[in-house]
């Protein structure tokens, strides 16, 4: 399958789940997907490193602290994510890419194009995050 191909190739409810197609246009997907973090993780850091801690002001540099602590967090969910993003590839790899981890059943090619970490369908992920809520309400 030719770059125009995968890019033109929407995956559809229609084929065959987890087709060579289809595992092809996800694994481009994660791939873009982890490249682009890269590249604004690295823009991260450049700015961090380029920050003049000899502020005068004691408010600029409280600004400018705050401003590298929410930089630091973003680039920890940054790294969460490659870290999801290569387990998704790695799925992908062993077949397991695109079942729930907890049913087996399809998650689906609409909720993994929009979400292409997912581990869980769409009921099991409801049923988690109601049981979430039940725990948090405790």
């Amino acid at each position: 399958m030719s770059a125009s191909e995968v890019e033109e190739y929407r995956p559809s409810e229609d084929e065959a789940f987890m087709n060579d197609r289809q595992k092809e246009y996800f694994k481009k997907k994660l791939l873009s997907w982890k490249q682009d973090i890269i590249k604004e993780s690295q823009g991260t850091l450049s700015n961090l490193q380029e920050e003049n801690n000899q502020l005068p002001d004691i408010a600029d540099r409280a600004s400018s602290e705050t401003e590298k602590a929410l930089e630091l967090r973003t680039r920890d969910r940054q790294r969460k994510l490659i870290a999801k993003i290569d387990s998704a590839l790695r799925r992908l790899e062993t077949g397991e890419y695109g079942y729930c981890e907890e049913t087996g059943e399809p998650i689906g090619v609409r909720r993994l194009d929009a979400r292409p970490i997912a581990t869980l369908s769409l009921e099991a992920q409801e049923r988690h995050e109601k049981a979430e809520k039940v725990h948090r309400d405790d």
